[in-house]
């Protein structure tokens, strides 16, 4: 199988939000990869996680470029992910793969997400009122054993579902180190996935069924895009990224607990028309008219002048 132009589009759209947010990418990668493109699901997300290897490494590079990745908690989360990771696909063994014990586990996954994302709003609404404060990367007091426990909790869902650690990991950061603005959480976010992906990859390489045309597809769309992504993502005010990294959150959590792809597009479209008009409401830009011509100086009056 060749390249397809649908998949590379596709890459490129769900490559913008992973640089953007951290999170969401085997969430809607994957569904998408089966549902639009009748790509068998043991191929989707073996294929997903392949490209993911080359994906993700790009993102994190301009974030360590930009100094907004934490390497101590890299280092921590990674120690407790890539070791749960192989727990996860053991476990997943031991369970059969039976499609009811994975459908369970996402379900779980999903109702944390969507607890998380509504935290995530009410933590803005206190914002809004108290100020947001956020902290360099050298000023955040590290955690180790919490660090740890949200990588492990991390890499076993990716032992046993292949997808979500980017999405769970995001939230469990977010609330053990409340400073972190949201560029450090995507980069460094990004960068603890980098050996998880590598590690569930090799797994993927082994005993999956990689389909290399759709892997290859996925990573020309995705790489630019996240690359775009991660740009802004390091730049951007929080004020921005993080309504997109809740928006990104809600639409994993929903996938999770069973809502299908059309019904999705359908709520988180409606979402963000009720968004648009709030901003819309709240803000009144037709009332913001064209700033007024200032008025010209007056002229001086001329001398009286003898007429010849």
């Amino acid at each position: 199988m060749g390249l397809n132009g649908y998949v590379v589009i596709g890459g490129a759209i769900v490559g913008l939000l992973v640089g953007l947010t951290g999170a969401g990418g085997g969430a809607l990668m994957t569904p998408m990869l089966i549902l639009l493109f009748s790509v068998k699901p043991a191929a989707a997300i073996s294929s997903d996680l392949v490209a993911a290897v080359v994906m993700r490494p790009v993102g994190a590079v301009v974030h360590l470029r930009k100094g907004t990745v934490n390497l101590r908690l890299v280092g921590l989360m990674t120690l407790g992910s890539v070791p749960m990771a192989f727990l996860g696909v053991y476990l997943l063994r031991l369970l059969g793969h039976t499609s009811s014990s994975q459908k369970n586990v996402e379900i779980v996954l999903g109702a944390a997400l969507l607890a998380g994302a509504a935290a995530m709003v009410i933590r803005f609404v206190m914002d809004r009122k108290s100020g947001p404060r956020t902290a360099t990367v050298a000023e955040v007091k590290i955690r180790p054993v919490p660090t740890v426990l949200i990588g492990m909790a991390g890499g076993l869902i990716v032992g046993l579902t292949s997808v979500g650690s980017g999405s769970l990991m995001i939230v469990l950061l977010l609330f053990t180190y409340p400073l972190l603005s949201a560029g450090q959480l995507v980069g460094t976010d990004l960068t603890q996935a980098v050996p998880l992906t590598a590690a569930a990859a090799l797994g993927a390489l082994a005993f999956g069924h990689v389909e290399f045309g759709v892997t290859a597809s996925i990573v020309v769309g995705s790489v630019p895009a996240v690359l775009i992504g991660s740009l802004l993502s390091s730049r951007a005010p929080d004020r921005y990224i993080r309504p997109v990294i809740t928006f990104v959150i809600l639409a994993s959590g929903l996938k999770y607990v069973g809502v299908s792809t059309y019904p999705l597009a359908w709520t988180m479209g409606a979402i963000l028309a009720a968004g648009a008009g709030f901003w819309l409401v709240r803000t009144q830009p037709w009332r913001r008219g064209p700033r007024a011509a200032e008025p010209a100086p007056a002229l001086e009056p001329l001398d009286d002048v003898p007429v010849t």
